[in-house]
């Protein structure tokens, strides 16, 4: 018949508690102290609107070539401010939804640039959630933007991360994108 050996039990049951705490507090330990730094990030995009148009006028769904720019501040372990910059790299049509007009107008863009100053929540060290205002700067009309999203960055040694990011452009008075992409920054100072 089995017996347990309350003696020899309680020896193990102590040793795997021991074990566990002992590797709580040595990574605790090992953690680092945060220390603000910057960070610069280029990134190959592709901005998507709704509300494009063809040469013929009819209505098209765009996805266009896009750069983006940006420059972070970490000042705390969970919060950052950036200017975050994209490069839209075409020339295109789109028609004005938001206008106050009764009949809505159809505008050509040239190669817009769109930068927005924007506040940085990150949870953790791989994601961050983003929101931010700014504007969309072309030879043919400027609009206020509002900006949110979301990305997704991976670490790699000294310094340099890979990242993936969402974003939505509200644009005041004119039309909206949505835009995604991948790249890579490398961060200077404390961290």
């Amino acid at each position: 018949m089995f017996s347990i050996d309350i003696k020899k039990a309680l020896f193990y049951i102590t040793a795997v508690f021991y074990l566990i705490f002992q590797n709580k507090i040595t990574a605790q330990e090992i953690e680092r102290s945060f220390s603000p730094h910057h960070q610069i990030g280029i990134s190959i995009n592709h901005a998507h609107v709704f509300e494009g148009r063809n040469d013929e006028g009819q209505r098209e769904v765009l996805s266009l070539p896009a750069w983006g720019l940006d420059y972070t501040l970490q000042f705390h372990e969970k919060w950052a401010i950036g200017l975050h910059t994209d490069f839209i790299i075409e020339k295109f049509k789109v028609e004005k939804v938001y206008a106050n007009d009764d009949e809505n107008e159809i505008i050509e863009r040239s190669y817009p640039i769109a930068p927005a100053l924007m506040g940085i929540y990150k949870p953790n060290e791989s994601w961050s959630f983003l929101l931010g205002f700014g504007g969309e700067f072309a030879r043919e009309e400027d609009f206020f933007l509002t900006r949110a999203g979301v990305e997704y960055g991976y670490e790699l040694p000294k310094g340099w991360e890979i990242f993936g990011t969402v974003s939505y452009d509200f644009k005041w008075n004119a039309y909206d994108s949505w835009g995604m992409g991948l790249g890579i920054a490398k961060s200077f100072g404390g961290k």
